[in-house]
């Protein structure tokens, strides 16, 4: 049990906040894979920013099949970090809880999978253990990406159809499959004047029908069967508007006007069709358009061997879906797929994160008894 909080902690206590560097979390997560044995292979990359980011991919054993497990060590800001005995990076045990940025989703995960395969005898492995952690998960799944277009481990993986866990927090409940995201921007240009002249154009005016038929893609997705799925709980794809014009006084004319949208389509669905759909009104409308993400939705034949074995391993009864993405959007390629891990999505991104130090122990034996399963047999 010290072994996985120490881990955990050693992890929280490295900012990685995804608009800064993961690297030297990324260094620390290597050393610890290649001390347990892995083969590692890391990336390294720019941001669309320019700041370093990299991947750190894993394998314990030979062959190919067995098991990899997926995660992020990016985490979400902590500037409304509420607890005042403690920053978001200084790691703190208190009431049988860590706390800290990035305790739940997703370091506290990693840590558990990491002394899992601490404990596994590398001489009775069948089939290798993969260990994938990725850069910038909160803001479009880049380091998935570049996992999927770079790493020759992944391409393994896909040639060997590879059993994968996505370790987010899931209370160690089986996930077979969540939503994608889809998102774009819309920007009308203007000019700026006071209002009280004829010299200005206010890119609000030429937003204006690009929104109502926004608006109407936003109703017909809560009606059209086309887009509602009632295994999923909300059961349409949220489809999600943002308007801003950054106007800094009332009296003048707006230059530039910015909605963004981002929705949730369910297995099944084919979001490009609204993006497509909201690019020919942009047009039709004068606006320039840009598509932000693009991921897939996830899903796992819940009655599959992998999926209904897992079940029994953890000790539930079915699988089941949530509203929430992962980096599973881009590990598509991989047919035998799932989401598991310790701690709550009610947890992550809030100001005082933590997760318990029963689900980083229940975690860890877990992670243990599945990769024995499905690495070993």
């Amino acid at each position: 049990m010290s072994s996985v909080v120490e881990f955990a902690s050693r992890l929280v206590a490295i900012p990685s906040v995804s608009s800064q560097s993961n690297v030297p979390v990324s260094d620390c997560i290597a050393e610890m894979l290649e001390s347990i044995g892995f083969q590692v292979e890391r990336q390294a990359f720019p941001d669309p920013k320019g700041i370093p980011k990299a991947n750190v991919i894993g394998k314990l054993g030979s062959g190919k099949g067995g098991l990899a497990y997926f995660a992020h060590t990016d985490v979400v800001p902590a500037d409304t970090w509420s607890i005042r005995d403690h920053g978001p990076f200084e790691p703190t045990v208190r009431n049988c809880r860590l706390y800290g940025r990035g305790s739940c989703d997703m370091k506290g995960s990693i840590a558990c999978a990491l002394a899992a395969a601490s404990q596994l005898d590398v001489r009775i492995l069948k089939e290798p253990l993969y260990f994938v952690c990725t850069a910038d998960e909160e803001v479009g799944f880049h380091g998935a990406r570049f996992v999927v277009d770079h790493s020759s481990l992944y391409r393994e993986m896909v040639a060997g159809q590879t059993r994968a866990i996505i370790g987010e927090p899931t209370e160690l409940g089986v996930v077979h499959a969540h939503k994608g995201i889809f998102g774009f921007r819309a920007i009308a240009h203007g000019k700026a004047a006071h209002s009280s002249t004829r010299d200005g154009t206010n890119a609000n005016m030429a937003m204006i029908p690009f929104l109502a038929e926004m608006k109407k893609i936003h109703d017909e997705t809560l009606t059209d069967p086309t887009w509602l799925n009632n295994e999923f709980d909300p059961p349409w794809i949220s489809w999600n508007l943002g308007i801003n014009d950054l106007n800094c006084a009332v009296n003048i004319t707006a230059p530039r006007s910015i909605c963004t949208a981002y929705f949730r389509p369910m297995p099944g669905q084919d979001g490009n069709l609204l993006v497509e759909r909201a690019r020919l009104a942009a047009e039709k409308c004068g606006l320039e358009f840009h598509s932000e993400c693009a991921g897939q939705p996830l899903y796992g034949d819940p009655s599959s061997e992998f999926i209904s074995e897992s079940v029994a391993i953890a000790g539930g009864f079915r699988s089941r879906t949530v509203c929430y993405g992962t980096d599973g959007v881009m590990f598509t390629e991989l047919r035998q797929i799932l989401v598991l891990g310790p701690g709550s999505i009610q947890q992550a991104h809030i100001d005082d994160e933590w997760i318990s130090l029963d689900q980083l122990e229940r975690g860890t034996q877990l992670f243990s008894k599945l990769f024995q399963h499905w690495c070993s047999r």
